[in-house]
């Protein structure tokens, strides 16, 4: 008697094995992403690794666009990552006393430049002589027999071609102009009673001149007569004599106290540099 035959319940079995043996290849999805974002990272720390600002901004608004976020102009480059828009900071930093200091040195130097040029157009140059300390820029009208007859406040023609230059280039800054007369002690001051109506009539008509004919605001020019109680030098020759005799155009500082003693000092440094240098130019020449 011959064995039952199970030839068909053993090709179903081994059918069913094939079928139970097949592999779910969804795993490769999450395997993809992966491999992706490690390598988005090592290209992060490639171009960290070599500090460009352009292309590690360029790279960082790339990647911001691909995941979705909004591409920033402003980057944290110490992070790496593109700040959003709310954690941002629209506050202005608040600049240091030096650097205070330099920008009001910088415009005071600005200002006599201009006056400069403008007077070396006309050929008057050596007509006026500069000095900035910790008051601001002062434009110096040496000379008072330059600008005014003897013992008399009315302008001549030269001091109204130097003012004109001066006052035109002082309408169009914002600092307090103050106007200072000065006499000579040894002069005669007649026919004013006293030296300080005589240095108070010189100032007054300058400032007059600027507000009438350059268009300084009156309510930021004014003049003060000092006679002869503040000489620049205590010299008896003619040259000092005459220095005494002068009006002072003080363009005034508008920093604190802390800020102008710092500008005193940084011309002070400035002035040294260039004598320090064209003694070094002028050994050289020599040698």
């Amino acid at each position: 008697m011959s064995a039952p035959r199970r030839t068909g319940t053993s090709r179903r079995r081994s059918h069913g094995a094939a079928e139970g043996e097949q592999h779910d290849e969804r795993w490769m999805a999450s395997y993809m992403d992966m491999v992706t974002v490690l390598m988005c990272m090592f290209i992060v720390l490639f171009a960290m690794s070599s500090v460009d600002a352009d292309k590690f901004r360029a790279l960082s608004n790339s990647l911001a666009t691909g995941f979705g976020q909004e591409v920033s102009e402003s980057t944290d480059a110490s992070a790496g990552v593109v700040v959003p828009v709310e954690l941002r900071s629209d506050e202005p930093v608040e600049p240091t006393p030096l650097e205070l200091a330099k920008r009001e040195l910088d415009e005071l130097l600005g200002v006599r430049a201009r006056i400069d040029a403008g007077l070396a157009a006309q050929g008057l140059q050596q007509a006026v002589a500069y000095d900035i300390d910790e008051r601001g820029l002062t434009i110096r009208l040496v000379g008072a027999e330059t600008y005014f007859e003897g013992n008399r406040v009315d302008l001549s023609p030269k001091a109204v071609s130097v003012l004109g230059v001066v006052g035109g280039v002082l309408a169009t800054i914002t600092h307090e102009v103050r106007v200072e007369g000065h006499a000579d002690p040894r002069g005669s001051s007649g026919p004013f009673a006293t030296d300080w109506e005589l240095a108070s009539g010189r100032a007054t008509q300058v400032v007059r001149f600027f507000v009438e004919q350059t268009g300084i605001a009156a309510a930021r020019a004014g003049s003060v007569g000092y006679g002869s109680a503040r000489p620049v030098t205590t010299g008896d020759d003619l040259a000092s004599i005459a220095l005494n005799r002068r009006v002072d155009i003080v363009v005034v500082s508008s920093q604190p106290e802390e800020i102008r003693s710092m500008v005193d000092d940084l011309h002070d440094q400035l002035e040294s540099g260039a004598a320090s240098g064209g003694a070094a130019a002028a050994t050289q020449v020599g040698g």
